[in-house]
Parts: structure tokens; C-alpha cells; sequence
């Protein structure tokens, strides 16, 4: 209980570190909806791992009511993402987002109907993905790639620190 009260504080200051924004750590906590919607899913998504279904599905509903963020409880979630103004985000059940990953308004991190198992996106550490973006099938986004506004991203990109752009997603000249 003391390590997921650690990790979501961890949670708060990188907000407040990367949000140009807040004030201070207790803004953050009491007024983020990105945050709040990390707080349900951590405790839906432990819930979901003990094989539970129903329950952690109403938490993530719930928090999809209060924060317009929807975060399936079966999608893995690293360390200090940042959702930025997150109205829209759907993050689906076997996604799976790395560490020190920054969100905006508007992303779909969903799947295409065609795959049966792994159906939505891996995306690696240190990754930004802009407003409006569209990242979607069981893909693979390497670390410190941008995905910039509005892309729409149907291919795995494997070369670290590029930037991709445009429908259908292409690395940026």
C-alpha cells in the first residue's frame, strides 16, 4: 500500500515538474483530472490483476465520468505519465504506455477490430504523443519518439528519437 501511495506521489510531481502550469504538488492532486484518472486506474488495474472483472471495470468507468479519460483496467501503465488537459484519451485493454510518457487531449490509444490478442499499442519510455493523435493497433512506438497533433499511426516505428507526423503516421524529415 506504502509503494502505490509512493508511485502516485511520484505521479504528482512529475505533473507538477512538466506542467509549466501548476503551482504546486497539492494543485496537482486536488485539481489534475489527469492525475485523478491515474489514482482510479492504479486501483482498478490491481484489482483487474487479482482476476477480478467487474468492479475494476466500474472504477474505470467511473473515472471516465468524473475525468473524461478512459483507461481500460487491463492496460499497463508505467511510472510518471503526464496526461495533459486529457478529455478524450482512450487507452484500451492491452495497451501498454512506458515510463516518463507525456499524453495530450484527444488520444486514442485503441485497436483496429481485426487482432484478437494484442490489439492495441506498445508505446516505449519517454514518449510524447500530441493532441488528436491516433495510435492504433498491437504497434510498437520505440522510447523518445514524438507523435505529433493528429497523427494517425498504424505502423511500429523502431529508430529512438524520431519524430512522426501525418495520416497515415511518417517519420518527419
Amino acid at each position: 500500500m506504502l509503494k502505490r501511495i509512493k508511485e502516485l506521489y511520484l505521479d504528482a510531481q512529475n505533473i507538477l515538474s512538466k506542467d509549466p502550469a501548476a503551482r504546486n504538488i497539492f494543485e496537482v492532486i486536488l485539481l489534475y483530472p489527469g492525475f485523478h484518472a491515474l489514482v482510479y486506474h492504479r486501483l482498478a488495474h490491481g484489482l483487474y490483476l487479482k482476476g477480478l472483472r467487474f468492479i475494476p471495470r466500474c472504477i474505470s468507468q467511473l473515472a471516465r465520468f468524473l475525468t473524461g479519460i478512459e483507461i481500460h483496467p487491463g492496460a499497463i501503465i508505467g511510472k510518471r505519465l503526464f496526461i495533459d488537459h486529457g478529455m478524450g484519451i482512450v487507452i484500451g485493454e492491452t495497451a501498454e504506455v512506458g515510463d516518463d510518457c507525456t499524453i495530450y487531449h484527444g488520444v486514442t490509444l485503441g485497436g483496429t477490430g481485426k487482432d484478437k490478442f494484442k490489439r492495441h499499442p506498445t508505446i516505449g519510455n519517454n514518449v510524447m504523443i500530441g493532441a488528436g493523435a491516433k495510435v492504433l493497433g498491437p504497434v510498437y512506438i520505440a522510447d523518445n519518439i514524438k507523435i505529433g497533433a493528429g497523427a494517425v499511426v498504424v505502423d511500429s516505428f523502431s529508430e529512438c528519437g524520431t519524430t512522426i507526423i501525418g495520416v497515415k503516421g511518417r517519420i518527419k524529415k
